[in-house]
């Protein structure tokens, strides 16, 4: 009996806590939903708002590492909770404020907590289930935060529709609170470890790793078509461009984080097998930079967008091996601590993306306002959205240099994870 309620209580914690994966996916594509709301209601621009949009990044990308410090050293008990009542706290501003600098704060603050959610589900699995389990228990968890990912986008631009978005904002923020109830009476706590000696040297050691650093800029270059168009400005982009109704354009930016589900699994085995990893990293940049210059074009029907995005969603997965391939470069002792700091930077370049496609939008704006918000025609999107290919490509250039490069040799034996 004793036995079997700790197997329920272990996968119970996992449970939570993919569902806080889950949940911070949906706040984080939330202004791709709402970005006609939010123009309106705080009459920003779209230069305001790409910055509004990418500040969750800077709280997402800033957080990690301490996220991690403090996980390591007090738990998930109360590491976790506090995260998610983070996340309920920066949504408030969307509601009740009238300046949208405190939207902004929110949105920092959204950025900040949801760090905790895939670190949180790292550290519960190596707490709770045997080594040889992790990979495939994180990938169902990875599974159930593209799942919030997909239902963050046209189930909840409906419920908006149907019962308005503070309403719908309410019971959003009301998931949260009681997701960080139940995650603190569910996870047991333990205690708190007080040695973190040298992780200032650490963290050092892996932020002045020429190689590490390459690799995460080189990736960053490719983040586009995931934190850049899925997440925000995709919608809005083909129902400007493309003239596709609400419902249609708010479902094909999710199939890019369908795809996800399907690339994640199916590249790392692949690159598992062949270890060729910088091949597959090059090869996801070009096909998902020609994607981006065909849907660009403006003349696509909507079958073939369809399966376009889908493939684009399967490439997006780049970003595990990358993360997985810089990992390689820090020495075994610092895997783990590479893996943050990787992720890191990475995700830091989702705010320069946002702010970049804000800024082109209103330079091409060409004045047109309807009820005191700025309209944007097909060329400021098409114009702005050029930033993507341009990275893409730029990306898998820079990939094709550190691949012929003679001065990438791993610290760490590729095998290891293979």
């Amino acid at each position: 009996m004793r036995q079997q309620k700790k197997v329920i209580s272990i996968w119970l914690m996992w449970s939570l806590a993919s569902f806080f994966y889950a949940y911070q996916y949906i706040l984080r594509v939330l202004p791709n939903i709402m970005m006609t709301d939010i123009l309106e209601k705080f009459q920003i621009d779209a230069s305001l708002f790409g910055q509004y949009s990418g500040l969750y990044y800077i709280g997402y990308a800033g957080m990690h590492i301490p996220v991690g410090i403090l996980l390591d050293k007090y738990g998930p008990k109360w590491v976790l909770p506090l995260c998610m009542i983070l996340t309920v706290i920066g949504l408030l501003p969307l509601l009740y404020a009238d300046h949208w600098i405190y939207p902004g704060i929110g949105r920092l603050l959204i950025g900040m907590g949801s760090s905790a959610a895939i670190l949180g589900v790292f550290k519960i699995i190596r707490m709770s289930f045997p080594e040889d389990k992790f990979t495939f228990i994180l990938g169902c968890s990875v599974t159930i935060g593209l799942l919030g990912a997909i239902y963050g986008g046209q189930p909840v631009n409906y419920l908006m529709h149907t019962f308005g978005s503070e309403k719908v904002l309410q019971i959003i923020i009301l998931m949260g609170v009681v997701l960080s109830i139940a995650t603190f009476f569910a996870i047991p706590a333990q205690a708190t470890v007080h040695s973190q000696q040298g992780w200032f040297a650490s963290v050092k050691e892996v932020l002045t790793n020429y190689k590490i650093l390459m690799i995460c800029l080189f990736a960053g270059f490719m983040v586009g078509p995931l934190e850049g168009f899925a997440d925000v400005w995709g919608k809005e982009y083909l129902k400007s461009v493309y003239k596709l109704d609400e419902n249609v354009a708010s479902s094909l930016p999710s199939l890019i984080f369908l795809g996800m589900c399907f690339g994640s699994p199916i590249l790392s085995w692949i690159t598992a097998k062949t270890k060729a990893y910088f091949g597959f990293i090059i090869l996801s940049g070009v096909v998902m930079g020609i994607s981006f210059i065909l849907l660009l074009t403006g003349q696509l029907p909507v079958s073939v967008l369809t399966a376009m995005f889908i493939v684009v969603g399967v490439f997006s997965a780049y970003q595990i091996l990358a993360i997985y391939k810089a990992s390689t470069y820090g020495g075994e002792n610092l895997v783990g601590l590479t893996t943050a700091c990787a992720n890191m930077i990475i995700m830091t370049f989702g705010y320069v993306f946002h702010s970049l496609i804000g800024k082109i939008m209103t330079h091409f704006w060409d004045g047109t306002m309807n009820m005191d918000v700025p309209v944007y025609g097909p060329h400021a999107y098409t114009f702005a959205l050029m930033v993507i290919p341009v990275g893409l490509l730029m990306g898998a250039l820079g990939f094709v240099w550190l691949a012929t490069s003679k001065k990438t040799t791993p610290l760490v034996a590729e095998s290891r994870i293979s």
